[in-house]
């Protein structure tokens, strides 16, 4: 007997739970941002709008399905199940955020702020839940097949994201490592940077934007289902063994760009999850390319 449908509702702390844990009370809370030129009021009507939106969302899952909730903070640690139907309530991020944990499971985007949200992921409304939940689960829903980037280093380690990955140094260090095309027996060029991005269409409304516009790029940037992804050099810097003629291109199907460590350590993270995050070191190499999994959004 097949299991019922699960709605998973993603979500994750308000700002104003986000307070109410640093500083205790309500009062306190208060204080801190009176301090600071801030009123309370409109943390509360945002948090009271989160709330609402959580018990509308909830209540339309029909009685037959099973369903739970997951924090932000829990999404490495939770385990989504092919039958689930995943229901993010939050900010565009929050979709971002979870993608990168799913395997083809249809994803629900609910603006629980129109207006202060670009609602390019989160694209509906809470009194809508029911009949998107519904269309989901029959599998007549229209959905959009959003690329993602992975990134698979040589010890087997993935990661997944939506947006973009970036990798680079922990700190404010610089990382060395040699950068060129997959599967080419050149090792590529030796460089020093800040660090590297790869994204995606979804990205280019973000940072992947930033550094095109920074450049004056030439690059189409791609849009959120081609299959193309770019890539930028952050602060390449010029030394007798280092160089800078590799620092942009872009990555079509089955095209890679390997980048292979030449320091103590360098973290790839997706998302801006740099709290999940691969962790490399000398000698290690991770290749980056789009991912066979995509990102089914609900629209």
């Amino acid at each position: 007997m097949s299991l019922a449908p699960r709605a998973v509702l993603v979500h994750r702390r308000t700002e104003y739970e986000e307070l109410l844990a640093r500083h205790g009370t309500h009062g306190q809370a208060a204080f801190f941002l009176s301090s600071r030129g801030r009123s309370i009021d409109e943390v509360v009507r945002r948090h009271d709008r989160v709330r609402q939106a959580l018990r509308e969302v909830a209540a339309a899952v029909p009685l037959t399905w099973r369903s739970t909730r997951v924090e932000r903070a829990d999404l490495d640690r939770f385990l989504f199940a092919p039958q689930d139907v995943v229901v993010v309530v939050g900010q565009d991020g929050l979709v971002a955020n979870t993608a990168k944990y799913l395997c083809g499971q249809p994803v629900v985007g609910i603006d629980t702020d129109p207006g202060r949200n670009p609602g390019i992921l989160v694209r509906h409304r809470s009194a809508d839940t029911a009949a998107l939940l519904c269309a989901a689960s029959a599998g007549g829903g229209r959905t959009e097949e959003l690329t993602m980037v992975e990134a698979v280093a040589d010890d087997t380690q993935r990661l997944l994201a939506l947006n973009e990955i970036y990798l680079g140094p922990p700190g404010h260090q610089t990382a060395r490592y040699r950068l060129g095309p997959d599967g080419e027996e050149d090792p590529g060029e030796a460089q020093a940077s800040s660090g590297v991005l790869v994204g995606t269409g979804t990205g280019a409304t973000g940072w992947l934007r930033s550094l095109w516009l920074e450049r004056g790029s030439t690059a189409e940037l791609p849009a959120p289902c081609d299959r193309r992804l770019l890539w930028f050099v952050r602060e390449a810097w010029p030394s007798p063994g280092t160089g800078t003629t590799n620092v942009a291109g872009a990555l079509g199907q089955g095209q890679g760009l390997r980048l292979t460590v030449e320091s103590d350590r360098i973290v790839v993270f997706g998302d801006g999850m740099e709290a999940d995050a691969l962790e490399l070191t000398w000698g290690q190499s991770v290749r980056l390319g789009i991912a066979e999994t995509s990102l089914r959004l609900v629209t």
